[in-house]
C-alpha cells in the first residue's frame, strides 16, 4: 500500500536545523555533470535548485564550449569545464572529473547532456565509483536503456528520476497502476524510481509513496531539472536517498503550487519555482 506524502512527513524529513557553529562544508559537496550545446538552460537550472535547496558546495561540469555562458550566468555554483565532442561531455571527461569523485557527497548526471558515447562512459564510470549516492535524470537514465545491467549492478545507492516515456525507455511496464509499476522497476533495477507526473511515485520497491503537491504549470520544460537539483542537494545533506526523493517531490510540487497560485499556471516558470523554495524550506 502507497503512503500518501503529506506536507508533515515531508518535513519530518528535512534536514535537521542548522547549528550556529556550522560551516559550508557540513551541507553537502555536490558535483552536477549537466548540459551540452544548446542545452545550456537545463544545467542551470539543476545547479541553481541545488544551491538554493541548502547544498553548501555546487560543482557543476559542463562540456567546455558551453562553459562561458555558464560561467558568466551563474555565480553561487562552482563552473568548471569538461572535455567534450560534438557539444557533448566526450569520454575524456571521466578521467577529467575522477580527483573531484572521491570528494563528493551526491552526484547528478544528465540534465540535458545529450546521448552520445561520452555520456555513457561517464554514467557508467560514476556508477562504478562514486563513493556517494547518484541520481540519474533525463539523458543519464536514457543512456542506459539498452545497457540497465550497468545500473543493476551500480557500486552506488542511485535514484532514478524518469518521466513516463523515460520510464518506457528504460522497461519500465506500463500495465500496472502507476504505484505498482515503479516499485516493479526499482526492484528490478536496484535503484530508487521517481516516476514523474501527476501524482510523482517514489519507490525503492519495497516502500512506496504518492506525491500530493504540484499542478500542471509544471508541466513544462526545466520543471524535472529543478526537482534533480533539489534532490542532489538534499542527499548532499545527508538526507537517505529515499526520504531525499519523497521530501524533494512534495517541495518541488508545493514550490509549483505556490507559482501558481500568484503567477498563473500559463505563466508560471521553471526558474521561479526556485525562487520559490525560499518560503518553504526553514
Amino acid at each position: 500500500m502507497a503512503e500518501r506524502i503529506t506536507e508533515n512527513l515531508a518535513r519530518q524529513l528535512l534536514p535537521p536545523e542548522r547549528k550556529a557553529t556550522a560551516h559550508k562544508g557540513d551541507f553537502g559537496r555536490v558535483l552536477l555533470l549537466c548540459g551540452s550545446v544548446g542545452y545550456t538552460g537545463a544545467a542551470a537550472l539543476a545547479a541553481q535548485s541545488a544551491a538554493r535547496s541548502g547544498a553548501g558546495l555546487v560543482y557543476l561540469g559542463v562540456p567546455e564550449p558551453i562553459y562561458p555562458i555558464l560561467a558568466a550566468k551563474l555565480t553561487e555554483p562552482i563552473v568548471f569545464p569538461l572535455p567534450s565532442e560534438d557539444g557533448k561531455f566526450s569520454e575524456k571527461a571521466v578521467d577529467a572529473i575522477r580527483p573531484r569523485l572521491a570528494q563528493m557527497d551526491c552526484v547528478l548526471i544528465g540534465p540535458g547532456c545529450g546521448q552520445s558515447n561520452g555520456v555513457f562512459a561517464l554514467v557508467s564510470f560514476v556508477l562504478q565509483n562514486a563513493p556517494c549516492p547518484v541520481v540519474l535524470d533525463a539523458d543519464g537514465i536514457n543512456v542506459l536503456s539498452e545497457h540497465t545491467d550497468v545500473l543493476r549492478e551500480s557500486a552506488c545507492p542511485t535514484v532514478i528520476t524518469p518521466h513516463p516515456g523515460e520510464f518506457r525507455r528504460i522497461g519500465g511496464l506500463q500495465e500496472f497502476p502507476r504505484e505498482d509499476a515503479a516499485a516493479e522497476l526499482a526492484r528490478r533495477l536496484k535503484t530508487i524510481c521517481v516516476l514523474k507526473g501527476h501524482e510523482t511515485v517514489v519507490s525503492n520497491g519495497e516502500k512506496t509513496f504518492v506525491n500530493t503537491t504540484g499542478n500542471p504549470g509544471m508541466a513544462t520544460g526545466g520543471s524535472g531539472d529543478v526537482l534533480a537539483g533539489m534532490l542532489t542537494a538534499l542527499i548532499g545533506q545527508k538526507v537517505q536517498p529515499l526520504e531525499a526523493a519523497t521530501a524533494a517531490v512534495w517541495l518541488h510540487g508545493a514550490a509549483g503550487d505556490l507559482c501558481a497560485k500568484e503567477l498563473g499556471q500559463m505563466a508560471m516558470l521553471p526558474s521561479d519555482m526556485v525562487n520559490a523554495l525560499c518560503r518553504l524550506l526553514p
